[in-house]
């Protein structure tokens, strides 16, 4: 069974809680009264720790939650060593572990960055750019995407340098795209095979890409996201650490993303 820590916040708020509770409900039954130096070892521990689980649970489940980004699929928008902030109610609330939506708010807009749980193994991670919204017809060819018929615009920006665990990324072409709308960098490899097709997006799903073109597992290949398996909005880099770039690359902290 993969690790979720979702789960073990759960299942430590609770059994912190019921311990520290319980405990509490002895003495009152049993009309003793409280003296925090008499306290058992478990109970001592289960007070110290209850209010932080639970604090913790409730920001990561339902405020903001941190990833780091492990690969260059992002790339130039993300770089590999990026830590992210990312937004868990700009698409709801949901419940941890069974991720049920309990509150409806926004859905996602064409060029969002999303994190959202891959349909292939719900409990790995990804994160990739909205391409296509439910409904839409998404067009791949020659490296360039056509939304409902419309293309989207791009400018070369020249060859792209890549620094630190990412230098082998440095000679692919760079450019300005304009996805109806939201303009962003992306990278191409005109060398490289490409999918090329033809996809409708289906109600409830959503089409994603990584930045980095060709260098991406993405919706080309393995379908469309369920809105249920998605994660939050990935919206500011909060450090960024490459140990093959000296370290900490203090420029990116606080870059928002688009």
């Amino acid at each position: 069974m993969d690790f979720d820590f979702s789960f073990f916040l759960v299942a430590a708020t609770f059994v912190t809680g019921v311990v520290w509770g319980g405990y509490w409900v002895y003495l009152k039954a049993s009309d003793r009264e409280y003296r925090q130096d008499q306290e058992p070892l478990p109970v001592e521990y289960a007070r110290s720790f209850f209010p932080v689980v639970l604090i913790v649970l409730l920001l990561r489940s339902f405020v903001f939650e941190p990833f780091r980004i492990p690969s260059g699929s992002m790339m130039p928008t993300l770089l590999v060593g990026d830590f992210i902030l990312v937004n868990k109610f700009t698409y709801g609330f949901r419940l941890p572990v069974l991720n049920n939506k309990i509150i409806e708010m926004n859905e996602p807009q064409r060029g969002d960055i999303v994190v959202f749980r891959f349909p292939k193994q719900p409990s790995v991670d990804y994160i990739k750019r909205v391409i296509g919204l439910p409904g839409d017809r998404v067009a791949y060819f020659d490296r360039k995407l056509y939304i409902n018929g419309l293309p989207a615009t791009q400018v070369s920006l020249g060859q792209y340098h890549a620094v630190g665990q990412a230098a082998n990324m440095t000679g692919l072409e760079e450019l300005r795209e304009n996805l109806t709308g939201l303009e962003h960098s992306i990278l191409v490899h005109r060398g490289a095979q490409s999918v090329e097709d033809v996809f409708v997006v289906p109600q409830g799903q959503y089409f994603v890409m990584g930045d980095n073109r060709d260098n991406s597992n993405d919706s080309r290949y393995w379908g469309t996201v369920p809105e249920g398996n998605l994660v939050g909005k990935a919206f500011m880099i909060w450090m960024n650490w490459d140990f093959e770039n000296g370290g900490v690359d203090f420029s990116r902290l606080g870059t928002l993303l688009k």
